[in-house]
């Protein structure tokens, strides 16, 4: 009675081992599973942990400015990128908005950048860009300011806000960590008393 179930079984076999040697000789076998299915579907649905968020680390590439904004003080002007740091260039691109000084550091690298805007409270102004950094010495410590790329936006945290002297030419630009400064600027021709504020960096978000 054991002689038939013995016959079947050994002809299952026989069978099995034919087809898996002629799919082997096909290329038809399935691929292996690679035990990622589970954790594959999670990455792809779990979504960004901080949406839009690019870390400080990341952050590395050199981004020209295009916009300062200090929600605070309602400010929120583009911002010029002159080549040179020739005076009457300078003065030029101060009628336009604020101006990145050439020489400082562009956005997203290590360095202090250096932003000079006018400011004006007379009664009548024709260029309002003569009103660009107006109340920036109104800005408080904690208080944020945000410079944009194209992509990106850069936020800095207001750390200190101070008079120069109209005989204080020296301004710190501090090299290591990411900072930075908005001046008011009367003409880069002549010393004149200036607001100061500093900023340190806290974070870039993406656009």
């Amino acid at each position: 009675m054991l002689q038939r179930p013995f016959s079947f079984a050994f002809t299952f076999l026989a069978l099995f081992a034919l087809t898996f040697a002629f799919l082997a000789m096909t290329d038809s076998l399935p691929n292996a599973a690679t035990g990622g299915g589970d954790a594959a579907f999670s990455q792809r649905n779990a979504g960004p942990t901080q949406t839009g968020t690019v870390s400080e680390n990341n952050a590395t590439s050199p981004e020209t400015p295009v916009r300062v904004v200090a929600k605070n003080i309602s400010l929120d002007i583009n911002v010029e990128n002159p080549a040179t740091t020739s005076p009457t260039v300078l003065d030029d691109a101060l009628m336009q908005g604020a101006v990145h000084y050439p020489t400082s550091a562009p956005l997203g690298v290590d360095g202090t950048m250096l932003l000079f805007g006018h400011s004006s409270y007379l009664p009548i102004v024709y260029n309002q860009h003569y009103k660009t950094f107006n109340g920036i010495q109104n800005l408080k410590t904690g208080e944020t300011v945000s410079v944009y790329s194209g992509t990106t936006e850069y936020r800095y945290e207001v750390t200190g806000v101070r008079v120069a002297n109209a005989n204080d030419d020296v301004i710190e630009l501090p090299a290591s960590g990411k900072h930075l400064v908005l001046v008011t600027c009367d003409s880069f021709a002549t010393k004149s008393t200036r607001f100061v504020v500093n900023a340190d960096f806290v974070g870039a978000y993406a656009l």
